[in-house]
């Protein structure tokens, strides 16, 4: 396998023209707690503006319990279409039958979860800031891969920080979607944008906003190619 990690990417991209990928998607990516009022807001959210897919993130709960909390939001995002993916365990995504899952770089193989959940499940990778692991998730048969944090994020802290340039050379040679994580906001996800990201992934964002649907509507302006 080529050693992507050793291939410069700085003005990489500006030697090919890239294929027109689309507009910018958002995905969005849960608080941890996604209780109480909860659903009402991820509701409002949805109603904003587009919005792609949506990721239950929430940690030390038992799998029981979050498949009950998760039942609601399930709805919701079947009701608007949207996909609803569940970070890092893929038997909890087999139990409530989700439209994919997320894997970290220690939450398992593409290849068992394509074989769990099947053809259709959409899977994603986190790749931090590695042209090499995303070059193994593509080859594993992932539907996307994920780069970042971006900008200093206080809901998943990172020591990884990629370049936009990173997203420009994904976006120019390969076909398998990328998405931008980390710090992104309506102020800083312009470059991104232009970079190539075909998704853009926030949480606080828009979880922290006092109107949520508001946020995401601000999102959608911003993410126009």
């Amino acid at each position: 396998m080529i050693d992507g990690d050793n291939l410069g990417v700085e003005g990489f991209a500006d030697r090919f023209e890239p294929e027109a990928r689309g507009e910018c998607q958002l995905y969005l990516i849960s608080p941890q707690d996604v209780g109480g009022g909860f659903p009402e807001r991820l509701r409002a959210a949805l109603d904003g503006g587009p919005v792609a897919a949506f990721q239950l993130r929430v940690k030390d709960v038992d799998q029981h319990a979050l498949a009950r909390l998760a039942e609601p939001l399930q709805r919701i995002c079947a009701d608007a279409d949207v996909a609803f993916i569940v970070n890092d365990d893929m038997s909890l995504a087999k139990r409530i039958g989700a439209d994919g899952v997320h894997l970290g770089q220690k939450d398992g193989d593409v290849r068992d979860a394509r074989a769990l959940l099947g053809s259709s499940a959409q899977i994603g990778v986190t790749c931090h800031d590695s042209r090499h692991l995303a070059m193994e998730a593509g080859e594993a048969g992932a539907d996307y891969v994920a780069f970042g944090a971006f900008y200093p994020t206080t809901t998943k802290p990172s020591d990884y920080r990629p370049e936009a340039a990173l997203l420009a050379w994904w976006s120019t040679l390969f076909t398998i979607p990328c998405v931008a994580i980390g710090g992104i906001t309506p102020a800083n996800a312009q470059p991104l944008v232009e970079a190539g990201a075909d998704f853009i992934a926030v949480c606080q964002a828009v979880w922290g906003a006092d109107d949520p649907a508001a946020a995401v509507a601000h999102f959608a302006e911003v993410m126009k190619r």
